[in-house]
């Protein structure tokens, strides 16, 4: 016999609740849930800008960003500016002439001063803006009303290995983190099942090796994963066991092992990012057969970017910038295209000019096109920065005969999308292409603008290290506005 005092007031009795009444009272408390787990991971929290206590730095978002995603068009071994995108009518006038009869030669590189050296490619206007291009880039000048070109860029190195490192780390020394892992750290990615830092080798990892795309100091889980541009991508994607069954329970037990180990040992990097990229190469396994197979891309699209192509690689880079599109589809939040072989030497042509030139400009010109329009039809370049850069320019004047010698004192670089200002061009350099007089900007100028279209403030987005909060930009750079679209 139940207790009269079982219940303290007797009308209250227990009462049955049918299925659909349970689900549509538990429908907010299934919401709640579901909010709290996204809004824990940066990629799917709010993009209005955070905000700091006690002057603290903080990661995530300072202002709104214009762009969600970057892709690096990495032009290894620095491409000739007078022969691209800057052109120098002088340079034809006096070509074979002595340059010191024209302005101070300083030492290069290699110190083989030749004569002055016209170009061997005529400019045009492009588009609704006039851009000049050069005729090394039919294709890329199609879509000139898309580009901010900037003529002033500067660096302080004349050497790859080391231009390299300051060009993706901000640093002439090796063991910095790159701009990459900067991004993948401060932002995360939008993307739960790939890298957020892809780095698609074309053929050619550049001078100062991988330490180019590494993650420094920063946590080893930032550094770039690196993909092939055809295949299976990565190696040893494909599941070894028997069954998932099989591969669950070794995870279980590997995960058992570690978090033993780091309640023994406590947390450590090395152990912690080993743990992430096991689980992360568990859910890239049913990621990356999906992402590297183009049966969903139609053959006009395939035909745009090149890859029926009869130079190889013209196709190669094409699968790349295919790759690199559907990556930022995918929300992986910062990508770098290395250089395909030419059968030669990449964008350095110490001698033999017009060939190396040709040879590079015909690999990447088609595919680099059909990505600008690609982005555009689908909506995407508005938030997609793009960034066509290389680690210095050449000498307007010949190494030995037909060559040009790095020259770090003025070059072009060139961004599309993401919130820069179209179809523009910004600083100069000198009437022979030699030395930047106009606007001049550094390496760092370009990462804290890069961040900014971002949504982050480069001298706020820091890690302490070695007693000092570092960040990409160390104690220099600053945003250049005159890029920027206005808002």
């Amino acid at each position: 016999m139940n207790s009269p005092y079982q219940y303290p007031c007797q009308r209250q009795q227990p009462q049955a609740t049918s299925r659909r009444e349970m689900l549509l009272r538990s429908a907010n408390g299934f919401g709640a849930v579901a909010l709290a787990a996204l809004s824990a991971d940066r990629s799917f929290a709010s993009d209005a800008p955070a905000t700091a206590s006690l002057g603290k730095p903080l990661h995530g978002l300072h202002h709104r960003p214009r762009a969600k995603n970057v892709i690096f068009l990495y032009m290894d071994g620095g491409p000739s500016q007078v022969d691209t995108f800057d052109p120098k009518p002088l340079l034809t006038k006096f070509n074979g002439r002595d340059p010191g009869e024209f302005f101070d030669v300083e030492p290069t590189q290699f110190n083989n001063t030749g004569k002055v050296l016209g170009s061997p490619w005529k400019f045009s206007q492009h588009g609704e803006t006039g851009i000049p291009v050069s005729e090394l880039f039919p294709h890329v000048a199609t879509c000139a009303d898309e580009l901010s070109v900037i003529r002033s860029m500067v660096s302080e190195f004349p050497e790859h290995t080391f231009a390299n490192y300051f060009l993706h780390t901000g640093s002439g020394l090796q063991g910095r983190p790159s701009m990459g892992a900067w991004v993948n750290y401060g932002l995360g990615s939008e993307c739960q099942n790939l890298p957020g830092f892809v780095v698609i080798n074309g053929g050619l990892i550049p001078p100062g090796g991988l330490d180019c795309f590494g993650s420094g100091f920063l946590p080893a889980s930032y550094q770039g994963s690196v993909f092939k541009p055809s295949g299976s991508a990565v190696a040893n994607i494909q599941r070894t066991e028997s069954s998932a069954e099989t591969q669950m329970r070794k995870l279980a037990l590997v995960r058992g092992l570690d978090d033993m180990a780091v309640e023994q040992f406590g947390h450590h990097d090395s152990l912690e990012s080993a743990i992430q990229n096991y689980e992360l190469a568990y859910q890239m396994q049913m990621a990356v057969p999906e992402l590297m197979s183009l049966s969903d891309e139609s053959a006009s699209v395939q035909t745009m970017y090149g890859m029926d192509s009869d130079y190889g690689p013209t196709k190669t880079y094409a699968a790349q910038c295919l790759l690199a599109r559907r990556l930022v589809e995918r929300g992986v939040r910062f990508i770098e295209l290395t250089c395909p072989a030419v059968g030669g030497d990449r964008w350095d042509q110490h001698n033999n000019l017009k060939q190396g030139h040709e040879n590079n400009a015909r690999a990447v010109d088609q595919p680099i096109a059909a990505l600008l329009k690609d982005l555009r039809q689908r909506g995407m370049l508005d938030e997609t920065l793009v960034v066509w850069a290389g680690e210095f320019g050449r000498t307007p004047f010949a190494q030995g005969k037909n060559g040009r010698d790095h020259n770090p004192q003025g070059f072009t670089i060139w961004m599309a999308g993401g919130g820069v200002r179209a179809g523009s061009i910004f600083g100069a350099t000198d009437e022979f292409g030699y030395k930047a007089i106009e606007n001049r900007l550094e390496i760092h100028d370009l990462h804290a603008t890069m961040l900014h279209l971002l949504g982050v403030d480069h001298t706020r987005s820091t890690f302490r290290f070695g007693g000092r909060d570092m960040r990409l930009t160390d104690v220099k750079g600053h945003v250049v506005k005159d890029v920027i679209l206005s808002t």
